[in-house]
C-alpha cells in the first residue's frame, strides 16, 4: 500500500511540475487578448488558462494528500508497540545465588611464585647494545 501511495506521490509531483511549465506567463495573455492567433489554439481563446490552472490545483491537492498519508504511515512505523516495550522492574525475576555450600579449589602458598623466583635479565644485554642507552640526568 505504501509503495502505491509513493508512486502516486511521485507521478503527481511530476505532473504538477509539467503543468506549471506548460502554463503561460502573465505577459503572454496581452497578445492573446488582441487576437494574436488565439483562435487556432487547442483550448480556444480563454480555455488554456482555466484548464491548466484547474489541473494544477487538482494535482496539487492530490500531492498534499499523498504527502500527509506518507507522513502518517512513516509515523506509525516508528512507534514502539507494547511487544517491544521494556519490562517493568517488578516483573524481572533475578535468581538468588547461594554460595554458602559451594566448594572452591584450594590454593597452597607454595603454588604462588615469589618475586625472587622470577628470572631477571642481567645488565649484560644493555652492555651488548641490544637496548638503547637512556641518558641519565
Amino acid at each position: 500500500m505504501e509503495n502505491i501511495i509513493l508512486l502516486v506521490h511521485l507521478l503527481t509531483a511530476l505532473a504538477v511540475i509539467g503543468l506549471i511549465m506548460l502554463q503561460q506567463g502573465k505577459g503572454a495573455e496581452m497578445g492573446a487578448s488582441f487576437g494574436a492567433g488565439a483562435s487556432q489554439t487547442l483550448f480556444g481563446s480563454a480555455g488554456t488558462g482555466n484548464f491548466f490552472s484547474r489541473m494544477t490545483a487538482i494535482f496539487a491537492v492530490v500531492f498534499f494528500v499523498s504527502s500527509v498519508t506518507l507522513a502518517v504511515i512513516a509515523k506509525q512505523k516508528t512507534q514502539v508497540g507494547d511487544d517491544f516495550a521494556l519490562p517493568e522492574l517488578e516483573q524481572l525475576e533475578i535468581p538468588a545465588v547461594d554460595n554458602a555450600g559451594a566448594e572452591f579449589p584450594s590454593v597452597d602458598a607454595g603454588d604462588i611464585p615469589s618475586v625472587d623466583a622470577i628470572p631477571v635479565e642481567s645488565d649484560a644485554a644493555v652492555e651488548q647494545g641490544d637496548m638503547p642507552a637512556v641518558p641519565t640526568p
